[in-house]
């Protein structure tokens, strides 16, 4: 049974801000997806949450996503109807109907757009997702170690067009869907991984719409307890506190449909004297301060507001933030060979090996 039965109104400003800190710094801006769950659950009633372990083995599970840069969605919002119309491509074009809405990531806008669509829809959602944490590429999900193909896949955009893709591999999924999503302004809305509910229950990552509400809630309470909020967030996810810094320097730029750049973190308190580098492809892949390597993806690097805990995201880093740097522990099968070669360091482009977090010393 899922952690919490039902997702209401007043859950959403939780899960959220839940979801924008296991986005890593990407996913998207948080209050954007906030503000349309919000508008579907006071106009449509509450959403159903069923835990992976729950679904009939034949149950039709249709995840829903955006897929882009999440800098674009600052300026360009996608419409609701997109999200239902990418999900009905999807069933019309499989002839199958769908019975479950999911996620694909649990981090930022994408653990809110399946919201929508299962409101809209009268769907229940399932209580988890494919990655435990935000990835910038559609093959970086457990789906793929679990050879669950990413197509047939829907795409649609703002306006009006939209198509299926039958690919060779995940891969190619994501390069040919990357493209498209290029051309239609950097950000599009995609159904895909359609599987039955026996896949789902092995190869998601389960619980995380639920731990997106509990992190939220730790964070207002924290504040309100006038307690620390960012010792609240390392808690609910066993990780622990990096660096503590002010933002001095943030390069960015908009590539490929990726946001890309790094940030420059000058120690504040016991950290004074002393840079991290944060390098980042919409989430953050590598932090290092002074020339050591403190942590690197699969695991997950958070930037909170030192005051408030609220998460920061690579498109909203400006000078001046003062930030805690978190690390937390991914999903253990991101860890395996298979996982690290999906989402290592080297397949960013860095050649380096993966550095947990828990292993060095600071």
């Amino acid at each position: 049974m899922s952690d919490i039965a039902r997702i209401e109104s007043a859950d959403i400003a939780d899960l959220a801000r839940g979801a924008a800190i296991l986005g890593t710094g990407g996913g998207g801006d948080p209050y954007i997806g906030q503000l349309m769950a919000l508008e579907a659950l006071e106009s449509l009633g509450p959403v159903e949450l069923v835990a992976p372990a729950d679904l009939p083995d034949q149950a039709q599970i249709l995840p829903v996503a955006m897929m882009g840069a999440p800098t674009v969605m600052i300026e360009k919002l996608p419409s609701v109807d997109q999200f239902v119309v990418a999900v009905e491509a999807l069933g019309q074009y499989l002839g199958v109907q769908p019975t479950h809405i999911a996620c694909m990531e649990a981090g930022g806008v994408n653990s809110t757009i399946p919201i929508v669509a299962a409101a809209q829809m009268g769907l229940p959602l399932l209580d988890g997702d494919f990655m435990g944490r935000a990835f910038p590429e559609l093959q970086m999900v457990t789906a793929t170690l679990f050879d669950i193909p990413a197509t047939p896949m829907s795409i649609t955009d703002d306006k009006g067009n939209a198509g299926i893709f039958n690919t060779v591999s995940n891969l190619w999924a994501e390069r040919l869907a990357r493209v498209a999503t290029v051309e239609m302004g950097a950000a599009a809305i995609v159904s895909l991984y359609p599987m039955r509910g026996d896949q789902a229950k092995t190869s998601a990552v389960a619980g995380t719409l639920s731990l997106c509400v509990r992190l939220g809630r730790a964070v207002r309470q924290a504040r309100a307890a006038h307690t620390d909020p960012v010792a609240a967030v390392a808690e609910v996810l066993g990780g622990r506190l990096l660096h503590l810094g002010k933002v001095v320097d943030v390069v960015r730029r908009t590539t490929a449909g990726f946001a890309r750049g790094e940030a420059k973190l000058a120690g504040l308190e016991h950290d004074a004297g002393a840079t991290l580098t944060l390098n980042f492809q919409n989430e953050h892949i590598i932090a290092t301060r002074q020339g050591v390597v403190l942590a690197t993806a699969p695991d997950l690097l958070i930037c909170l507001d030192v005051d408030t805990g609220e998460p920061i995201t690579t498109e909203s880093m400006r000078f001046g933030h003062r930030i805690a740097l978190l690390a937390a522990p991914c999903d253990s099968r991101w860890q395996t060979p298979e996982g690290i070669a999906l989402v290592g360091p080297r397949y960013f482009g860095y050649d380096i090996d993966p550095v947990r977090w828990n292993q060095v010393s600071l």
